[in-house]
């Protein structure tokens, strides 16, 4: 027989999760995995808790979605990795999200399609920007430790026998930066 978990959240210390509990428990969960811990972490011990018993055809219920994730996104990853498992997920509050059902699995299966549309989009939008920024001859990548010439300086330094610790302390940088400038030359 399949087992029907809850998962239920507050934010604060001042709040208690014991109405979404009795809500979870009355909706027929078997167990109820309950923390206090802010929406917007993603490492949520609970969570990752239920996720790893999760099993296939076991279901998973919230009382409401904001309980569960922050984002749509967030929301798309749990439900994916649970439908991965093939676990279902169900909102109390929100009955168009019902993985149990095919009408709630195909509005979910939509959600994700406009999310995946929409990472399409910033995609485009930041390749867009990246390419117009570099055509300014704006610098992309990390910036360099050394200038120019403080680079042709160790270069001398290491032609003249110095160690690469010794030079690399001199310009207060790790000593691999002036090795990988030694490979480069």
């Amino acid at each position: 027989m399949a087992a029907v978990y809850g998962y239920a959240r507050v934010s604060t210390d001042g709040q208690t999760p014991a109405s979404q509990e009795a809500a979870l428990l009355a909706a027929g969960c078997g167990k109820v995995f309950a923390e206090k811990v802010s929406g917007a972490k993603t490492d949520r011990v609970e969570v990752a808790k239920l996720m790893k018993r999760v099993a296939a055809d076991d279901l998973m219920i919230v009382t409401r979605l904001d309980r569960l994730a922050r984002s749509t996104r967030d929301l798309l990853n749990i439900l994916h990795a649970l439908a991965d498992k093939g676990a279902k997920f169900k909102s109390l509050a929100d009955p168009w999200c019902d993985t149990s059902t095919p009408q709630g699995e195909l509005l979910v299966t939509v959600l994700a399609g406009f999310a995946t549309f929409e990472r399409h989009l910033i995609k485009a939008r930041t390749d867009d920007g990246r390419k117009r920024a570099k055509d300014r001859g704006v610098p992309f990548g990390r910036p360099r430790k050394l200038t120019q010439d403080q680079r042709q300086e160790a270069l001398q330094r290491l032609a003249n026998g110095e160690t690469l610790v010794d030079i690399a302390r001199t310009f207060a940088v790790d000593p691999t930066t002036i090795g990988r400038l030694q490979a480069a030359a």
